[in-house]
């Protein structure tokens, strides 16, 4: 037997989630880098010593750029972070200003991952660029404020706006994330509520079945010696039963199966009679075909529940337009009032805005399901 599809579905949800994440901050962080990092070198290298610097930097950056899209930078950032601070005194000795763009990416993306002390860390970085580009006022003794400012103040403000930057795409991926993963769960759970829903009718379909076999074998035991062609007749019927029972399971693990009322109904007299069970049947009215197969389900495990757990020896059925209503005597004194058949299907009931409830009053238990009338019907 075949599960059925929906079944399968949960190997292929959340198999994919981190490859699109991946991809979406590769598409979102490297390609903005590049064109800062080559709009830059286009517009600050005056030699080809600032070009070659340049370029190591952006590379450094891209690599643990992308390292970081795959959740593997500590690895490649920690080496990057040195590279792209030697890169930046070789660019503040040699007047490039533009060489402390890869080092201000690398901390950029250290600093927001960190446990704890960031502010320490970020304040840490921001001085170990400023006192590299201090450095170039050590080689020149004109203009020393400005250089100060050009090499000093702005590259560790840029540090400090790239970061801030990368906090807050930090936390837009976490929350892309969170989503994913909430779409995954919910996946999941339908999964899950599938197989509930599966298993609660392979439960109607064969725990039924094989109660009211067990009723006719023994019956036809019984029978086999004062009324062997009667006990033959009871053992067809176990065998034409079966075979109902493999092609309703089919069904249903192909999706197809739908419970008939009617069906259900005369199946119901037909075991209550072989029993020696009196069964009335009321019918106010005709029952509503959008109500029909839930209602039949409740006649099917109310059926199985006084032949499995009562001393019946009357049952009345009350079918109206929207509802059903099955009284039994010889229900048990003791004994829990919902059996677990009946609660599984009450919470299927109610994923269909409709209620189930029992009762247990003189020896007489009432099932009774009903569902709400449509709203032009209430107007």
């Amino acid at each position: 037997m075949e599960v059925p599809m929906i079944a399968r579905r949960s190997s292929w949800t959340g198999g994919g989630v981190q490859e699109r994440l991946r991809r979406l901050n590769l598409i979102t962080t490297v390609p903005p880098l590049v064109i800062v990092g080559l709009l830059l070198l286009f517009l600050t290298a005056r030699s080809w010593w600032h070009v070659v610097i340049q370029v190591v930097g952006l590379v450094a950056a891209l690599a643990t750029a992308e390292r970081w899209t795959a959740g593997d930078y500590l690895r490649v950032a920690r080496p990057s972070l040195v590279v792209t601070a030697v890169v930046w005194l070789a660019g503040a000795l040699t007047d490039d200003t533009a060489a402390f763009f890869g080092l201000s990416v690398v901390g950029s993306y250290l600093i927001p991952p960190l446990p704890r002390h960031r502010l320490a860390a970020l304040g840490g970085l921001a001085a170990l660029i400023a006192a590299l580009g201090a450095t170039n006022a050590l080689v020149h003794d004109d203009r020393i404020g400005w250089r100060l400012f050009q090499f000093a103040a702005v590259p560790a403000f840029a540090m400090l706006f790239s970061t801030a930057f990368m906090f807050a795409s930090q936390r837009f991926f976490d929350l892309i994330a969170e989503l994913e993963q909430s779409r995954e769960r919910e996946a999941e759970l339908a999964v899950t509520r599938e197989r509930v829903r599966f298993a609660g009718d392979l439960h109607d379909i064969q725990g039924h079945t094989l109660h009211v076999v067990k009723l006719k074998v023994a019956l036809a035991e019984k029978l086999l010696d004062r009324e062997p062609d009667r006990a033959r007749e009871e053992l067809r019927e176990v065998h034409s039963l079966v075979g109902d029972t493999i092609v309703q399971t089919k069904e249903l693990a192909y999706a197809q199966r739908r419970l008939n009322l009617s069906a259900e109904l005369e199946n119901a007299k037909n075991l209550f009679e072989a029993a020696g069970i009196h069964v009335r049947v009321e019918r106010e009215s005709e029952v509503d075909d959008a109500a029909s197969e839930l209602l039949g389900q409740v006649l099917r495990e109310t059926t199985t529940n006084i032949l499995r757990h009562a001393e019946a020896r009357q049952v009345r059925i009350t079918l109206t337009r929207r509802g059903i209503a099955i009284v039994n005597d010889g229900a048990p004194d003791t004994g829990p009032l919902e059996l677990s058949g009946l609660a599984v299907l009450r919470h299927r009931l109610a994923g269909h805005g409709a209620e189930l409830e029992v009762s247990h009053s003189d020896g007489r238990f009432r099932t009774a399901a009903a569902f709400p009338a449509p709203k032009e019907a209430r107007r």
